[in-house]
């Protein structure tokens, strides 16, 4: 691909269909200067217009992907959108129901959260911070899916790890409201603080919409510099992509 730069790109494990294809980027291997050094796809960071554009062809052209990505206006909330209509629309969470779309969300600690189903027909991308989780994000994207949840597989991407994520009270007492068993997710940190586990979180929320092959969740974006941007840990900094799509037959 001649002077086409090779971004670092992480691939999911986990036993999808052939035919879906699902990445997440680091901050590694871009054009973007501090403090957005060097992948940084976000427009809406302060970063500048030629970087990101730069950056987005350069993703483009390694990953090959069949069409722009579906890149969102993101509000923590708990709107669906589907990505065949295109990027710039608001919401947290995308759906392709074929091939062609490229669903894509962006996080720097927020948890970048992927959905398939087993016969690799349809595919979701969510943007799950925690607000968006006691939004009940993960239900109604399950149920825009229009897939049970037993027949669906997940994939938990890079975000901030439970010895970071320090909380208040009424983070915790927005989950408990949900289910009192989201209590599990939360450990005394400092006084009046908790220590969130979002991993634990989405896969309590994963398991209640009967969600049972949940992967990934491995990661800490603050505690790894190197590979991952952490707004909690740098404030202004850019934002790595996670996407999915399925590719045709």
């Amino acid at each position: 691909m001649g002077n086409t730069v090779h971004p670092p790109i992480i691939t999911p494990h986990w036993p999808a269909p052939a035919n879906v294809r699902a990445y997440t980027t680091t901050r590694n291997g871009g054009v973007s200067l501090p403090p957005y050094h060097s992948f940084n796809l976000a427009e809406h960071v302060g970063d500048t217009p030629e970087a990101v554009k730069k950056n987005r062809f350069h993703l483009h052209q390694f990953l090959s992907l069949p069409s722009e990505p579906s890149w969102l206006k993101q509000v923590h909330g708990a709107r669906i959108v589907s990505a065949s209509h295109g990027p710039g629309q608001q919401g947290d969470a995308s759906i392709a129901y074929g091939p062609g779309p490229v669903c894509a969300i962006l996080t720097a600690d927020c948890l970048p959260l992927l959905l398939c189903n087993q016969e690799g027909t349809r595919v979701a991308a969510v943007h799950a911070g925690w607000r968006g989780l006691a939004a009940d994000i993960i239900e109604v994207t399950i149920s825009a899916l229009g897939t049970p949840g037993e027949h669906l597989l997940a994939w938990l991407g890079p975000a901030i790890g439970p010895q970071a994520f320090e909380v208040g009270p009424e983070v915790k007492q927005s989950f408990l409201e949900q289910d009192n068993g989201h209590a599990q997710a939360f450990n005394a940190g400092r006084p009046g603080r908790w220590l969130a586990d979002i991993y634990q979180l989405a896969r309590l929320c994963l398991t209640r919409q009967g969600v049972r092959s949940i992967y990934g969740g491995e990661y800490c974006t603050v505690a790894d510099p190197e590979r991952f941007y952490s707004y909690r840990r740098e404030g202004k900094t850019g934002r790595m992509a996670t996407l999915i799509w399925l590719a045709a037959a």
